[in-house]
């Protein structure tokens, strides 16, 4: 395997997709082709939304020149899978660009997603061993079944975390980044070179592309969203790549455990990387059929929503997705290389720093609003006509202990009447 070759079709997909991504944005402001900001959205300013086209594109062009070079030959000598992952791509794009635009119905739009993993599974593109037991064969239509489970799953778990700028798009990149790293490592170690193994390496390189491309401009503040079409797009290339890497694998060469462990890689990867958009799944669904509405309605409670409702900033939000998903990918393919014992310290010593980062502003906030409650009402006292929330002007201070200091604690305030209660105690 050539990482120079991955790296052109990583680059052609790139180069497509950041051309076009911004001729598209041209043309959505010429002829203002971007919806009004829905009340669940956190821009607030109107941004075209069909970014998933260029990505589109841009991987179409990249299989293309793959398709050229004497190096993939062995991938497009037997075209029916790719024929089928680019369908169903095609497929998914129009389904979420309809969504942007009219706002399907969520049943329709799982049926589309439905049909496409169907489509993969025409073409050989599903599950067929897994590694449970030594290695089982997995019947035919079980294996159907998981299939498509496992796309659809994957496809929302993505399109459900797509609500700030420049978070799925760099999830994706380091997720891709991350698998492409294990496909190839995996290879050189069994000596495997099926056409479908390349194919998930192949896939991977390209996602990585159409991320690097797409993101100079869906970076904070976002000028252009790749919309439904692309984060069901994103998910839907990253669930092939998984399947196909999953069901074939040379099973005649897994017979140590030194060997078995990476067997088991295929399937907890993808699973390591999507943790957070498969978490805010999961609870969105729960969430969704406690309150007796469709798993698939929209609101405002996502944990991206709550990352910011917690006190981060966008950028802190995003970084923090970037963090858990780095952590726990890189994590779980530490196993090839380490002993179990130091990978999983590792991977939990990680996963602790993450969830510090993560729950820091409540802990400022508690400090906030204790300042606030020590505070003697003479500081209080304002001049002005407009009374302003105290707990409010605490947590604009630059850090809590200023605000400590700002608000005396020498005496306690002698009626309830002399200080408004915070929004926030």
């Amino acid at each position: 395997m050539s990482i120079t070759h991955y790296a052109l079709a990583a680059g052609i997909a790139a180069l497509i997709t950041f051309v076009l991504a911004f001729a598209i944005l041209k043309l959505s402001h010429h002829y203002r082709l971007y919806p009004q900001i829905r009340e669940r959205d956190v821009h607030t300013t109107p941004t075209p939304r069909l970014g998933g086209v260029a990505m589109f594109i841009g991987i179409v062009a990249a299989f293309w020149v793959a398709s050229q070079l004497t190096q993939f030959s062995l991938i497009f000598s037997d075209p029916g899978p790719v024929i089928a992952i680019l369908a169903a791509a095609l497929l998914i794009v129009l389904i979420g660009v309809a969504d942007d635009i009219w706002d399907l119905d969520w049943m329709t739009k799982l049926a589309g997603q439905m049909i496409a993993a169907g489509i993969l599974v025409w073409q050989g593109v599903q599950l067929v061993t897994l590694p449970i037991a030594g290695v089982t064969i997995v019947p035919p239509v079980l294996g159907l079944v998981l299939t498509v489970i496992a796309v659809v799953l994957v496809m929302n778990a993505v399109n459900f975390i797509d609500g700030l700028d420049g978070l799925v798009a760099g999830v994706v990149l380091i997720a891709n980044v991350v698998f492409f790293a294990y496909s190839y490592i995996l290879t050189t170690t069994i000596q495997t070179q099926s056409e479908y193994f390349n194919l998930a390496s192949l896939i991977s390189a390209i996602l990585i592309g159409a991320c690097v491309g797409f993101l100079p401009l869906n970076w904070h503040p976002a000028k252009l969203f790749m919309g439904d079409a692309g984060a069901l797009l994103m998910g839907l290339l990253m669930a092939a790549s998984a399947v196909s890497v999953t069901g074939y694998i040379d099973t005649g060469v897994i017979t140590s455990g030194r060997l078995l462990l990476p067997a088991f890689i295929p399937i907890l990867l993808p699973f390591a990387v999507l943790i957070v958009p498969l978490l805010d799944f999961a609870l969105a669904v729960i969430r969704r059929l406690r309150a007796g509405k469709s798993p698939f309605s929209a609101d405002r409670k996502h944990l991206h929503h709550r990352l910011l409702d917690m006190g981060h900033s966008h950028f802190h939000a995003v970084l923090i997705f970037y963090a858990w998903t780095t952590v726990a990918s890189v994590g779980f393919l530490m196993f090839i290389f380490i002993p179990p014992w130091a990978a999983i310290t590792l991977l939990f010593a990680g996963l602790t720093g993450c969830a510090v980062i993560t729950l820091a502003p409540l802990s400022r906030r508690k400090r906030i609003e204790s300042a606030v409650q020590r505070a003697d009402a003479r500081t209080l006292a304002l001049t002005d006509a407009d009374q302003l929330d105290p707990l409010d002007e605490a947590s604009n201070a630059i850090d809590p202990a200023e605000a400590d200091r700002a608000l005396p604690v020498d005496s306690t305030p002698t009626s309830p009447t002399q200080i408004r209660p915070g929004r926030a105690s």
